[in-house]
């Protein structure tokens, strides 16, 4: 690969495929949808191969690629990845091409500008991860924002418009704010040295006063908090989960979330060690609002959709709760839960896709029984609704496992209080799962056999019918089982999700170096 620009390739080869379709007027829907799986697919394997050759005892950037862009302005281009940054580009190129795979049939109006919607999303996603300059940076992080915002203004549910804006102004909001401490970071850096860059790297070598620290980071913080999203800058998030398409919450909770996560490591924690250390105690007393938070909202919520949603805003308070901790258990978990959740709650949406095709609505109450007529599709509710509550031997208890002994070690009072969420956490998921796979099914008699017979038939059930179809019968017993399509797109999330619970060394030792540089103006803690 020597001398080969594969971070370039895998993050422009969406952009073709998207040019391809632009420029092909005569393109059938069905030719829009191969272009598009063909580009994430080749983006994919390139990714593959990147973390094939990818050093992991190696420190810095790897497979870096620089040249002079605006010497004038100090910009240059200026790719390169680190072990944070390259598992959560295979994420992106995994997801995209599997939510491409799951739009297949889902998606049948303007099939062709949204095949060119989701490439361009991937191309903006990948450039955020491989981006060193800001300059660059801030242009993939606002091209991201456009086509997230089409995904669901376009192709979503009824109030699509409304929770559209909703996201476009609270990520716009940020990212001014994140333009404004750019902006003052760059001339901070030339009244020092003269010199006018936007590199990261570079940047990271200045010597910031501790008034400038303190509100700069705010400027950086708030606009990756709003991403991640934190409690109180999180009321976008459910909107715009429950209103896009199945697609665009797969990315939405899968990869958009993570770039707040991934900005805090990359950024303020480097660039404002002593604002970090300040700043520490107010985020940490946020995260753990924010967990406790989205676990209660999550208990009563009667739309399949929203629970994940809000149940997202609760696991990503233990990837801030872990950053501030500032050891290694610490930053250990808060990579591995915005890993595993990526991969997890990414496939509870496909799930909720999967029942919403069939019966056209998200209300959990209209569902029951479907371990009955569904056994594969219960099985992978099951084993994602276990993986999310955080069960061992699965993905997510290892993340929320180290986040909380980190937070412990750092402040005993917070580790102990996210440590007794976790107990909600099982409480929603549980009954989310006992009631829509294993509840008597709207319409089905009681069991004769039951003891409790007597008791069931006197329950009040809701009347069949989809929450956007007013009164049109649905039936949760006459719906099949998976189709070998949907089946694909959940197994590889399956496969990895076991994988990462069973052996998280693996994933650790890509993170190692990567968190040592992070860990190391605050003592590296435990490394």
């Amino acid at each position: 690969m020597d001398g080969f620009p594969i971070l370039s390739a895998l993050t422009y080869v969406p952009l073709v495929g998207a040019a391809i379709i632009f420029f092909w007027p005569k393109a059938s829907p069905q030719a829009a949808r191969w272009v598009a799986l063909g580009a994430s697919l080749v983006s994919l394997v390139l990714s593959l191969v990147m973390l094939a050759g990818f050093d992991t005892s190696a420190s810095g950037m790897q497979f870096v690629e620089r040249f002079e862009w605006l010497p004038a302005l100090g910009v240059s281009y200026h790719f390169g990845v680190d072990g944070i940054s390259v598992l959560l580009i295979v994420l992106s190129t995994l997801l995209t091409t599997i939510a491409i795979v799951a739009s297949w049939s889902s998606i049948q109006h303007r099939v062709r500008e949204y095949m060119i919607t989701m490439l361009l999303l991937e191309t903006g996603m990948l450039g955020v991860f491989v981006s060193l300059d800001l300059f660059l940076f801030y242009i993939f992080w606002e091209v991201m924002l456009i086509p997230m915002a089409l995904l669901i203004g376009v192709w979503g549910s009824a109030n699509r418009i409304y929770a559209a804006v909703k996201f476009f102004l609270y990520t716009l909001a940020g990212s001014l704010l994140m333009l404004v401490g750019i902006i003052a970071l760059y001339q901070s850096y030339f009244e020092q040295t003269g010199i006018r860059t936007l590199d990261v790297l570079q940047l990271q070598q200045g010597n910031y006063g501790y008034t400038f620290q303190m509100w700069v980071f705010a400027a950086f913080f708030i606009a990756f908090a709003i991403k991640v999203p934190m409690w109180p800058f999180h009321t976008w998030l459910p909107d715009a989960h429950v209103e896009a398409p199945t697609a665009g919450s797969v990315l939405l909770a899968g990869v958009l979330l993570k770039m707040g996560g991934y900005g805090l490591l990359r950024f303020n924690l480097p660039l404002f060690p002593d604002a970090a250390r300040d700043w520490a105690p107010v985020i940490m007393v946020l995260s753990v609002i924010g967990i406790i938070y989205g676990a209660l909202v999550a208990l009563v919520q009667p739309d399949l959709k929203k629970l994940v949603a809000y149940s997202s805003v609760s696991h990503m308070g233990f990837v801030t709760l872990g950053i501030f901790a500032f050891n290694a258990q610490g930053l250990y978990g808060a990579m591995i839960v915005m890993l595993s959740h990526g991969l997890v709650t990414s496939a509870l949406f496909l799930c909720v896709g999967v029942i919403y095709d069939r019966g056209h609505t998200r209300l959990i109450s209209r569902f029951g029984g479907l371990a009955t007529n569904m056994p594969v599709y219960a099985s992978f509710l099951g084993l994602f609704t276990f993986a999310s509550l955080g069960l061992p031997g699965l993905s997510g208890f290892v993340g929320e496992f180290l986040s909380i002994l980190g937070a412990f070690r750092a402040e005993r009072a917070a580790g102990v209080i996210a440590f007794l969420v976790v107990i909600f956490s099982a409480w929603y998921m549980l009954w989310m799962f006992q009631r829509v796979a294993w509840q008597r099914a709207p319409g089905e008699p009681p069991d004769a056999n039951d003891p409790e017979a007597k008791l069931a038939a006197d329950e009040p059930r809701p009347v069949m019918g989809g929450a956007e179809h007013g009164d049109d019968v649905i039936d949760p017993r006459t719906f099949r089982d998976v189709t070998w399509r949907e089946a694909m797109t959940l197994a590889p999330l399956a496969v990895l999700s076991i994988w990462m619970g069973v052996y998280p060394q693996w994933f650790m030792n890509f993170l190692r170096t990567a968190l040592e540089l992070v860990a190391k103006p605050f003592g590296g803690i435990g490394f």
